[in-house]
């Protein structure tokens, strides 16, 4: 009996199939056995399969006709012997050592499943999956989902290896159509009694250049995003039923951020014939997402939700456009000037015709104080520091800014040089500093509006400060690098060293 199986649903597609088997057969796990499921391919890719059979005995063809991937995952299923399970998708790539770790984090701890970070694989080139960023930041040991929300955005089977116990005790399986795999990777997460989370990567989803699109990437069409809303309900009804009602609230915030996208393109580009069938699922879709969470999305999302509510398809394309043209530089208006409000600078602000309320352009939740330090290093006696001050969608404007360090009630004013009107380098005569920690503080202001705050430490590996942006990491134990979300950056002076 093999330590893994690994089942592989194929349908025509031979551009890809040799790649991937190769990288399964390449595992520097040796011990296991790959079910390869024949789900009606009439291109050459059983060639390829079957050749790989005859190479190597630990593949294992079978074959049924046409039924979608979930019902060919589970036929794998049932022919699968290892201990373990896993699936991989028969276009994508699993690195050398990922079932290696995968299994032996397993075989450790003794969870549920393993799971691990993913990339995307577009034309030979990877970048980090923006839908699996957040979970993997750091490798946690015997957790679960309700203890770790972020789990929710974790919504794919193939990045993961399952104790074979546990799917059989749970009886998980796949439905018909397409998203099947979504409603199954969240239940195994919420009936699972623990669960391990890897940092290191250990699949690459591939965006395919050549041959049949992908489901994800025929995503605005109609029967798609209908299958995609189904896959959603599914899942609110399996939390609904494991009594798991913050994680609808996170889930929802997921959908809302990434599902709902898709569904506002196509309505956007959609033609007359499309637009009414789209317009009348998008109201549905709008029906299920929890007013709270619609409440705390971004200002520009809030008017691309009302324009779909009442239907202007046109108006929708032309923010979309806007969106997509702006590219993060998302700025804030003043409605006038004696007006304290701060409202997001975007269409039909003003327009007196479609006369949308204010409320939707409000961005007082959004204009967040960002203060963080890039580096710090101590000459001698000087403590050079260099960093970053902005207020969320006021970057470009100039803002009065004050920094000092503080202990116990003790302040210091401290000097700095700014560059770009954002960034920043002082130099602190530390011989002044008492021993003990200080930390440093820093208030910024543009006209009325004032926020203070304290430097944090820069993201590691480069990424923005998402986590002030997650409800669902906020309070939690997340680290970046070797700091906890919510800490500080401090520097303790002692008679023996300094840090």
């Amino acid at each position: 009996m093999p330590l893994l199986s690994v089942i592989v649903p194929y349908c025509n597609v031979e551009p890809y199939i040799t790649e991937c088997l190769k990288s399964l057969a390449a595992q520097s796990l040796t011990d296991l056995e790959v079910i390869l499921v024949d789900d009606g391919s009439t291109d050459g890719s059983r060639a390829v399969a079957e050749d790989f059979v005859a190479r190597d005995p630990r593949f294992v063809l079978v074959t049924q006709e046409r039924q979608g991937p979930g019902p060919a995952r589970n036929t794998g299923v049932r022919h699968a012997t290892g201990t373990y399970l896993a699936f991989a998708d028969s276009d994508d790539l699993v690195p050398p050592g990922a079932y290696d770790l995968l299994v032996r984090s397993l075989e450790t701890t003794g969870s549920d499943l393993a799971c691990g970070g993913v990339e995307r694989l577009r034309s030979g080139e990877v970048s980090p999956s923006s839908l699996h960023a957040k979970p993997f930041r750091r490798s946690v040991e015997r957790t679960h989902i309700s203890r770790m929300r972020v789990l929710v955005r974790d919504r794919t089977v193939w990045n993961k290896v399952y104790r074979r116990s546990f799917w059989d005790d749970r009886r998980l399986e796949f439905a018909a159509g397409i998203y099947e795999d979504l409603p199954v990777a969240i239940r195994a997460h919420v009936v699972a009694d623990q669960v391990d989370v890897l940092s290191e990567v250990v699949y690459q989803w591939r965006e395919r250049d050549v041959g049949e699109p992908s489901i994800t990437q025929g995503r605005q069409e109609p029967d798609n995003l209908r299958a995609r809303h189904a896959s959603i309900r599914a899942v609110r009804e399996i939390m609904a039923a494991e009594a798991a009602p913050r994680l609808l609230v996170s889930f929802d915030r997921v959908v809302l951020e990434k599902d709902t996208a898709f569904l506002l393109q196509a309505v956007a580009e959609s033609d007359a014939e499309e637009r009414g069938e789209l317009l009348e699922l998008g109201r549905a879709w709008l029906a299920d997402l929890r007013r709270s969470v619609v409440k705390e999305a971004s200002a520009l999302r809030r008017l691309e939700l009302y324009l779909l509510k009442r239907g202007l398809a046109d108006e929708l394309r032309e923010v979309r456009a806007f969106r997509a043209k702006a590219a993060g530089e998302l700025r804030a208006a003043r409605r006038r000037k004696k007006d304290e409000g701060w409202y997001g600078d975007y269409p039909y602000l003003r327009d007196k015709r479609l006369q949308i309320p204010y409320k939707v352009f409000d961005i007082s939740e959004e204009l967040r104080l960002v203060a963080r330090v890039e580096s710090a290093s101590l000459d001698g006696d000087r403590l050079r520091v260099r960093g970053e001050v902005f207020i969320r969608r006021l970057e470009g404007r100039r803002l009065k800014v004050a920094l000092w360090l503080e202990q116990d009630g003790t302040t210091i004013p401290v000097k700095a040089r700014w560059k770009k009107r954002r960034t920043f380098t002082a130099q602190i005569d530390a011989s002044a500093l008492a021993h003990g920690t200080w930390r440093m503080g820093v208030r910024a202001e543009f006209q009325e509006l004032i926020k203070d705050g304290y430097l944090r430490p820069a993201p590691i590996g480069g990424q923005d400060d998402a986590v002030d942006d997650d409800p669902d990491l906020n309070g939690s134990t997340q680290e970046l690098g070797t700091c906890r979300d919510g800490q500080e950056a401090a520097w303790t002076f002692s008679s023996s060293s300094r840090e």
